[in-house]
């Protein structure tokens, strides 16, 4: 009972941060209707550009982190700008290749630049630890889900009462309308992008604080997508709440099968419950079934 309620906590709190990755992702989907597959990458390079601020240049915390929020916002306007832009009404299968052809340039970039394969963030957070009920949690945990939510909170109300929020909103309903509206829907996808990068940096630093830097932050990028998969790809609210269902399900099932099975089987989980959601609900718990006439 007790390791129970340690892989649950433990579940709820990572799958928080999963959360708020994805929502990067639904962010550019429901925008520009584009599938961002180097979501892994954008988190990893991210993460390895904190470890340069913070580490390699020495800067304080609180100057390190701004510039890496600065770093992800001009790093989302130059991949929307640059590479996107161009391939706007092409086939959709193009800017699904372009998005993968992105990954495999990150990952490169951070190979050469960065090339150790671990390393570790100075302690962002207090170390201390938490008893709930016979659980003993760290504080980064705990934090990282706080984190997640106010931002997702915040983000909620910005497309709720903000301008651009709302015409964000509208631009995944009808981009003519909202052309014809006066606003260039091509600052709208430039803004999208823009939170996405931010927010998959986020993500990478409070995973980062907890696990360290390693390469298979590309798989948390790739569990985010189950989230997306799981939650609908163009649902806010099923991001939120999809992401501690996968946490939950990661920590609890890899926690009870590693013994049985292999050390891995904790990695694959998520994956295994993209399979299932995709046979038997293909939109998501909250996405918008759409049916297209041929």
């Amino acid at each position: 009972m007790d390791e129970l309620l340690q892989y649950i906590i433990t579940g709820l709190t990572v799958g928080m941060v999963y959360a708020l990755i994805a929502l990067g992702f639904v962010f550019v989907w429901k925008s520009s209707g584009v599938a961002n597959l180097a979501l892994g990458q954008l988190v990893l390079i991210s993460s390895w550009f904190t470890y340069g601020m913070l580490v390699q240049v020495g800067l304080p915390a609180w100057i390190g982190l701004l510039l890496v929020i600065i770093f992800a916002m001009a790093l989302g306007w130059i991949t929307e700008r640059f590479v996107l832009r161009p391939l706007i009404a092409q086939p959709i299968l193009s800017l699904i290749t372009i998005t993968l052809g992105l990954a495999y340039l990150i990952e490169g970039l951070v190979n050469f630049i960065w090339p150790k394969s671990v390393a570790a963030l100075p302690h962002i957070f207090p170390q201390q630890t938490i008893h709930i009920g016979t659980a003993v949690v760290s504080m980064e945990y705990l934090l990282a889900a706080l984190i997640s939510l106010v931002l997702f909170i915040l983000l909620s109300l910005y497309f709720r009462y903000n301008r651009m929020g709302i015409a964000m909103r509208a631009t995944a309903d009808d981009q003519l309308a909202v052309q014809a509206c006066g606003i260039p829907v091509t600052k709208i996808f430039s803004r999208s992008w823009m939170f996405a990068c931010v927010l998959a940096a986020i993500g990478g630093v409070l995973m980062s604080s907890i696990g360290g830097i390693t390469y298979g932050l590309v798989h948390t990028g790739l569990k985010a997508f189950s989230v997306v998969i799981l939650g609908g790809l163009d649902s806010f609210l099923g991001a939120i709440i999809a992401g501690p269902i996968i946490g939950l399900a990661e920590n609890v099932g890899g926690g009870y099968l590693t013994p049985l099975t292999w050390p891995g089987v904790k990695d694959v989980i998520p994956f295994i419950i993209i399979i299932i959601v995709m046979f038997l609900k293909p939109y998501g718990l909250f996405g918008e079934e759409r049916i297209e006439r041929i």
